[in-house]
C-alpha cells in the first residue's frame, strides 16, 4: 500500500528533495502552499483543510521571515491532523517554531515524530544511500 505524503512549504531545497524522493521511491506527494510557491508537477493546495485528508505523512519546511505573512493561513494543529488518515504522522524539518506552520498543541501530541525521527536521521540517510546504490 502506498503512503500519501503532504509537503507543507515553499518550492526550495527541502520541497525539491521530497519531490525527488517521491519519484525515486514511488510514494504519492502533494503540497500545501500559497499561490506562486508550488513545486513543478506536484498537485498543490492553498488550504490545509483541503490538503490534509487522506494523507499519512505530513512534512514541513521552515518559512523564511520575509514569507511568513504569505503562509499565515497555513497551520497544522491537532484539528488538522485529525483530518488525516488514522496513524498519520507529522515530521517538520528543523528549525520549526511553535505557532508558525506547526501549532504548539500538535508538537506535544502523538502525531509529532520530529524529535524521534531526527534521532534516527543517520540511519535513514544510510538506508536511502543503500536503496539508491542497490
Amino acid at each position: 500500500m502506498q503512503d500519501n505524503y503532504l509537503f507543507v512549504g515553499e518550492k526550495g531545497n527541502i520541497g525539491n528533495s521530497w519531490k525527488a524522493a517521491s519519484t525515486v521511491m514511488g510514494f504519492a506527494l502533494e503540497q500545501c502552499c500559497p499561490v506562486g510557491y508550488e513545486l513543478t508537477d506536484v498537485k498543490a493546495y492553498q488550504s490545509i483543510e483541503e490538503a490534509i485528508p487522506g494523507k499519512d505523512i505530513i512534512c514541513t519546511d521552515s518559512i523564511p521571515a520575509e514569507e511568513k505573512e504569505k503562509f499565515a493561513e497555513i497551520k497544522i494543529g491537532l484539528k488538522q491532523m485529525k483530518m488525516a488518515n488514522q496513524n498519520a504522522i507529522l515530521n517538520p524539518c528543523p528549525p520549526f517554531y511553535r505557532g508558525e506552520i506547526v501549532e504548539k498543541d500538535v508538537i506535544d501530541s502523538d502525531y509529532f515524530v520530529g524529535y524521534k525521527f531526527k534521532n534516527c536521521l543517520l540511519q535513514v540517510q544510510q538506508a536511502v544511500l543503500c536503496f539508491l546504490l542497490g
